[in-house]
């Protein structure tokens, strides 16, 4: 296929639905998520048959305006619309207060950030009962696949596909890019970017060198149990420059952190978090590791990465004599528990996970692998599915 005809495609996002559902009842929508996630893209598909205006709080006469005079602002660039995108709003003055008033001079405004800045105390706390806040993720497999316009494939295929989402991620200029080099290339531009605009810029950090090192380490062991201690002797980085290095990575949908799930504190381990990568390409290009197969780390991260993207913010499983379970998915009043494995067919159930089912009695259980056949088995009364990456959602949402 032509990569200009690529490029220029749009691909319906999954939260299309809950958008709809939404901007019935609210008159401000956030849509915040990484940079180049697709945000502004997915706004401005929605306003296409709508009479509306776009503005890019990046021009710095359109900031300047925002910041010195709200009200010829709104004359300016929000009068005769019935709704206003605007991009990247966070960073202005006193940006909560502003939107406040405009939202309830019945503007209908919807807003996009590349950091979590907008969610904060100072913007959010003027904003409550007035906003509502989506998060868009690069594509997920599924959105991939749509990307790719593959309806139906042989499993070599879809594994094939799979390994190349895993590979390179799901950012859209990267996906809808054929040749391989050219996807490292945006990739490594992408996080060039990221750091400096979004994380050092946004949270003040001068130490870009610094900076780097601290999401190489990560990048290395994402996915591993992450000690304060650990990082700060590894890196000779004091405990506040870490903690501020960490919140300012995940605040700009770097990483998320990922907490343990526990019901008994004195058998459980409580406290260290494991560090997942958003985008595993971005993983691999700070990593510099792009393997003709992927290791069990890797698509460890992938998963947790679809995880997310399904809407489930998983935590993890492990006691205190090291019995562990990848991931645990909290869904309404009952639990998932998951097993994240390279190969694994039915009939085999490792002890961690069972250990998990003979303490939780969760009804449904997960082994998600990357090359293994489906099917399911019985454990003390639980059903494990086996399952690809593909059929998550027909268990977690």
């Amino acid at each position: 296929m032509d990569i200009h005809k690529h490029i220029t495609m749009y691909v319906e996002r999954d939260i299309k639905k809950r958008f709809d559902k939404i901007i019935k009842s609210y008159d401000m929508v956030a849509v915040v998520g990484a940079r180049q996630a697709g945000k502004t893209t997915f706004l401005k598909k929605q306003i296409e048959h709508l009479k509306s205006s776009y503005i890019l709080f990046d021009d710095p006469d359109v900031r300047s305006l925002f910041d010195e005079d709200v009200k010829k602002f709104e004359q300016q660039y929000l009068e005769r619309f019935d709704v206003s995108i605007l991009d990247e709003v966070q960073s202005c003055k006193n940006a909560g207060r502003k939107l406040k008033y405009l939202v309830d001079s019945d503007r209908k405004l919807w807003i996009t950030s590349s950091s979590e800045v907008i969610l904060g105390k100072e913007i959010l706390s003027y904003l409550v009962g007035r906003i509502s806040i989506i998060k868009l993720y690069p594509f997920s497999y599924e959105e991939f696949l749509m990307a790719k316009e593959q309806k139906k494939m042989t499993s070599v295929v879809a594994q094939r596909l799979m390994w190349e989402h895993m590979q390179y991620g799901g950012y859209p200029k990267v996906v809808l890019t054929n040749d391989s080099e050219m996807k490292k290339t945006i990739l490594a531009d992408l996080y060039e970017t990221m750091l400096l605009k979004d994380v050092a810029r946004t949270f003040s950090i001068d130490d870009i060198r610094s900076l780097e090192e601290f999401a190489k380490y990560l990048a290395l062991c994402s996915g591993a149990l992450i000690s304060y201690g650990e990082l700060s002797n590894s890196l000779t980085m004091s405990f506040q420059t870490i903690k501020k290095y960490l919140d300012a990575m995940e605040k700009s949908y770097f990483i998320a952190r990922v907490y343990p799930y526990y019901t008994n504190k004195l058998k459980e381990i409580v406290k260290q978090p494991k560090i997942y990568f958003i985008d595993t390409g971005l993983r691999n290009i700070i990593a510099k590791s792009f393997d003709v197969e992927p290791d069990g780390r890797l698509f460890e991260n992938y998963v947790f990465s679809e995880l997310l993207k399904l809407g489930a913010m998983p935590k993890y499983w492990r006691t205190k004599t090291k019995t562990e379970v990848d991931f645990i998915v909290e869904k309404e009043r009952t639990v998932i528990p998951i097993e994240v494995k390279l190969s694994a067919d039915p009939g085999k159930v490792e002890r961690g996970l069972r250990s998990f089912i003979e303490m939780y009695q969760p009804k449904t259980a997960l082994v998600v692998t990357y090359k293994g056949k489906q099917g399911r088995m019985n454990v003390n009364g639980c059903t494990v599915y086996f399952t690809d990456v593909a059929g998550l959602k027909d268990y977690v949402m």
